[in-house]
């Protein structure tokens, strides 16, 4: 499951020819397996499981959050003990990029629009819900969590 743009991003000529040097591309060698791979093109949102309504109220929704591509997603998990969570993929690297409302340098002049108004949404949509976000790349955050073989649920 992944956005139009971004799966046409990852398979165009220009990714085919990228190096490790070019702008932090990954090597196309690395992942052209996926082309042949068994896909799903999003136009935005997505229930995962199909079992929430036209609101986006599933167990599982993925979240169009263009960043630094314009394809980027986000993942909404409803969890049925713990409450919602949402899994900022690389919309956030580090927690004080939140608190203090600031910007990656290669994110700001990256020329892909968006990144401030998926941030606006994500945080809206925290505060409508109640919800949790957790950012991958943040090991301070990261040492809070559980591990397994702890859980959530």
């Amino acid at each position: 499951m992944v956005q139009r743009e971004e799966f046409f991003n990852m398979f165009s000529s220009e990714a085919r020819a990228s190096t490790p040097s070019q702008g932090g591309r990954q090597p196309f060698s690395v992942y052209e397996n996926l082309e042949r791979a068994t896909t799903l093109l999003l136009n935005g949102d997505h229930d995962v499981f199909g079992d929430g309504s036209v609101f986006g109220d599933g167990s599982v929704v993925l979240l169009r959050t263009p960043c630094h591509t314009a394809g980027h997603q986000s993942l909404l998990v409803r969890l049925d003990n713990h409450g919602p969570v949402i899994l900022s993929g690389d919309l956030w690297h580090y927690s004080a990029e939140r608190t203090l409302n600031r910007m990656p340098t290669n994110e700001e002049n990256c020329g892909v629009p968006g990144t401030t108004e998926s941030r606006q949404r994500i945080e809206a949509l925290l505060t409508d819900i109640g919800g949790e976000l957790w950012i991958q790349h943040d090991n301070v955050q990261y040492a809070e969590l559980r591990r397994s073989p702890a859980y959530y649920d």
